[in-house]
């Protein structure tokens, strides 16, 4: 079992992609999966809908913690710019929850896509 666990590790790390590329392709999961559920709200189950909300809050509290710890080198407006927008997603989300209005999912799925692209172009410099 241990062997098995060492080369499924071996195997991934070889395939590993830059942090930057992970948050842009699980940002862009968690876009996908909201407007999954956007485009079918009527047939979606509560929990199939609480799922994917769901998801998207954790993806976005583990950003938002990870962007604004001391350890992070980011500069603080984009820190602070990072935090205020894991607020508004929080906040939407609750929002989406309890009026059960689809299109306010709009906002989760644009700003998950813009974050992503954002994440994938190529910073000054590389």
């Amino acid at each position: 079992m241990y062997k098995q666990a060492a080369q499924a590790y071996q195997k991934t790390s070889q395939v590993a992609v830059s942090p930057r590329e992970l948050e842009a392709n699980l940002l862009m999961k968690a876009a996908a999966r909201l407007q999954l559920i956007k485009d079918e709200w009527q047939e979606a189950s509560l929990a199939e809908k609480d799922d994917a909300l769901v998801y998207n809050r954790k993806l976005w509290s583990i950003l938002v913690t990870s962007a604004t710890s001391e350890e992070s080198q980011l500069p603080q407006d984009i820190k602070n710019n990072i935090a205020s927008l894991g607020v508004f997603v929080f906040k939407q989300t609750i929002s989406v929850m309890t009026t059960d209005d689809e299109n306010k999912l709009n906002s989760l799925i644009s700003i998950n896509r813009s974050i992503a692209q954002g994440l994938r172009a190529q910073p000054a410099g590389e």
